[in-house]
């Protein structure tokens, strides 16, 4: 797995394989929990919320697209209020302000570009609780 500023030239030689399954889960509070995949130029981020997990307001200039894999959840966008659930993605423009509430227990797929380089270095206190 690339952390941040490392090269991808190593891993052109060979298709890479992740396995989610393998990967410890970053518990950010004991409702949130985080595992992380970079690469040169975005992150995938598979995050675990209980339900009532608030992820509370906050922008970032990486464009952003959550799939929630199982679940439902609700997405403050802007002004704009959305409920997904499984199956279906919310795109999140750069610098757009954003907050979610898990409605039932969900896991969603979160993809960024470019990478969460804030993630790496631990600024995500907002995540935290």
């Amino acid at each position: 797995m690339l952390q941040a500023g490392e090269r991808l030239d190593a891993y052109t030689r060979c298709v890479p394989l992740h396995r989610w399954r393998e990967q410890e889960i970053e518990q950010l509070t004991p409702e949130l929990g985080r595992q992380l995949v970079n690469t040169q130029k975005m992150t995938i981020a598979r995050i675990t919320l209980a339900a009532g997990t608030v992820v509370p307001s906050h922008e970032h200039p990486h464009e952003q697209i959550a799939t929630i894999l199982e679940g439902r959840l609700r997405f403050l966008v802007g002004t704009e209020d959305i409920v997904a659930d499984a199956g279906e993605s919310v795109i999140i423009p750069s610098g757009v302000s954003h907050r979610v509430e898990a409605l039932v227990d969900s896991v969603v797929l979160d993809v960024f570009a470019p990478i969460r380089d804030d993630w790496v270095r631990g600024d995500d206190a907002y995540l935290r609780g």
